[in-house]
């Protein structure tokens, strides 16, 4: 991983290993992500402009299980052994 988690990577798509869709970023704080597994429309649009939150449904992603950020496609990409 070349780079950490910033605030720039809410709305972001997480993805597995074998390209599964996990969910997006709902929030960046302490080198860790929240995740929601079941975004709907409004709070992926929600989540680009920093107004989705963490909420009880989230999961955490810290950096450690980062494989790689791909840019071109907004995603960020997990290891695959996890």
């Amino acid at each position: 991983m070349a780079r950490t988690l910033t605030d720039d990577d809410v709305g972001k798509k997480v993805i597995d290993a074998e390209g599964k869709e996990l969910g997006i970023v709902a929030k960046v704080e302490h080198e860790r992500a929240a995740v929601d597994p079941n975004p709907s429309v409004a709070e992926h649009v929600m989540a680009k402009i920093g107004w989705e939150g963490e909420d009880e449904e989230d999961y955490t992603v810290t950096e450690e299980m980062i494989d790689r950020f791909d840019e071109g496609n907004d995603e960020i990409i997990l290891r695959g052994n996890l």
